[in-house]
């Protein structure tokens, strides 16, 4: 990757900037027993190398306060110091696999930090997060200075309103929400549990819908409007907290609001082909085009039902890929290759002729989508089927393999990388289909979904 590249826009920034997306709907302590256990090519050694990296990406700007999150990509996207919600409740979890004080000290801090951003939004006193906050200063492209940490100089969370990232997307509430009662049962603090509590609070107030379709829908953009869509994804997401959430609280209420969710999922299901569309734009008709991949794969997770795990075979065969040099548009340096899958259905017809946003690459139809990839061999793994572990172990081999040799030479905060630590988002620039694209930029959330497929942390199963 040559020349600036541009902001890099993550899945899950679409709702701060207000775009229409079909509902798609982004010093660590020492590797334990599970990290030492392996999971295929560098085992054990790989996965304190990604956690090495999760580490970095927290601490980056020490002279900011010890309340902090981690930034989600290297300086290298284009990003600055943008954590998004959703990779830091990845974070957390993947510190929580290892089952470490270490990563369990780690992961405290993230999830006071939610917290944090939660009781002191500069706006609203709510209950919600934003999609993503600053942990650092710096110069935007316009020469404007953005001078604070996470914690502002009056108090409040810096939200990350130089890109947009104002708005609150279900999907990202309910990942906080997972992260934070993983807290609450492991550490047996009030405060995680309350603050999941809130977050489920606010989703079913204003994603709840009584649309033909149900469910609960997107959430709300950077001006606090509801969006008009309802996504597979999110609702996925809600099954396991609102399912959580009943098991922790006791209280019943928590079940009618993940079998709302649970039946909107399982309209999105296909069974002439054994997959899940992606959602719906208007709560009457189901969006059919493009097919994501992480419907396919979390859908399992957090179901576990043999009626619908026909989509991991979908996900395996008709969103494969394989990257190598040879490739037109490809990044991958010679003599590399790497397999997984792409993000969408939409990513294999992508045009490789035209750039992917404004300042970005032309796409690679074959680009890996580390993350997804990581996806489909933590739901292999948990199906069991004959089979099933071989190919869940070379897709994570080919996820080591990346972290090795990709990403080179990239920073957090304008300090050095630890060598051969954290996973690139994609082999190659990937167009997702819808309205962004992955780059080759280590990456929390990617990392953290190969730790936890590396570990058989399955972060869905209320």
């Amino acid at each position: 990757m040559v020349g600036r590249q541009g902001p890099v826009v993550g899945r899950r920034s679409v709702v701060g900037l207000g775009l229409g997306v079909g509902a798609a709907v982004f010093g660590v302590g020492g590797a334990g027993a599970a990290y030492a256990a392996g999971g295929g090519g560098g085992g054990g050694s790989a996965q304190r190398r990604g956690l090495g990296f999760l580490g970095a990406a927290m601490d980056g700007y020490p002279e900011h306060g010890s309340v902090r999150l981690a930034q989600s990509y290297s300086d290298q996207a284009g990003l600055f110091s943008t954590a998004f919600t959703y990779d830091n409740a990845l974070a957390i979890l993947a510190q929580l696999a290892g089952r470490t004080a270490g990563g369990l000290g780690r992961a405290v801090v993230l999830g006071d930090a939610l917290l944090y951003a939660q009781e002191h939004d500069p706006v609203y006193d709510d209950g919600r997060l934003r999609q993503a906050y600053n942990v650092g200063p710096y110069t935007f492209f316009d020469g404007t200075l953005q001078p604070d940490g996470f914690v502002r100089a009056d108090g409040t969370a810096n939200v990350g309103t130089q890109f947009g990232f104002t708005g609150t997307a279900v999907g990202d509430m309910a990942w906080a929400g997972i992260a934070l009662s993983a807290l609450a049962r492991r550490t047996g603090a009030r405060r995680f549990l309350d603050g999941a509590v809130r977050i489920g609070t606010w989703i079913d107030r204003v994603g709840r819908t009584d649309e033909p379709l149900g469910g609960f829908k997107f959430g709300v953009n950077g001006a606090n409007e509801k969006l008009p869509f309802t996504s597979t994804e999110h609702n996925t997401d809600l099954v396991c907290l609102f399912g959580r959430l009943a098991l922790l609280t006791g209280d019943r209420v928590w079940r009618g609001r993940r079998a709302r969710a649970e039946a909107f999922v399982e309209k999105m299901w296909e069974p002439a082909g054994g997959f899940f569309y992606t959602g719906t734009n208007d709560g009457v008709t189901v969006n059919k085009s493009p097919i994501p991949e992480d419907t396919q794969t979390w859908t399992h997770l957090a179901l576990d039902s043999r009626s619908y795990s026909r989509s991991l075979d979908w996900a395996a065969v008709e969103l494969a890929v394989v990257d190598h040099a040879g490739r037109r548009n490809s990044t991958v340096p010679t003599g590399q290759t790497y397999e997984g899958v792409t993000f969408s259905s939409a990513s294999l017809v992508a045009n490789e002729d035209a750039p992917i946003a404004e300042f970005q690459p032309k796409p690679d139809r074959s680009g890996v989508w580390f993350e997804g990839t990581a996806h489909l061999a933590l739901a292999l793994r948990d199906r069991g089927k004959a089979g099933d572990e071989t190919r869940a172990r070379r897709l994570v081999a080919s996820i080591e393999r990346a972290q090795d040799l990709l990403g080179a030479g990239q920073t957090v905060g304008g300090h050095a990388l630890p060598e051969r630590s954290g996973v690139v988002s994609a082999s190659s620039p990937l167009d997702t289909g819808f309205g962004f694209g992955y780059y080759p930029y280590r990456h929390v959330g990617a990392t953290a979904w190969y730790l936890l497929a590396a570990t058989r942390t399955n972060p869905l199963r209320a």
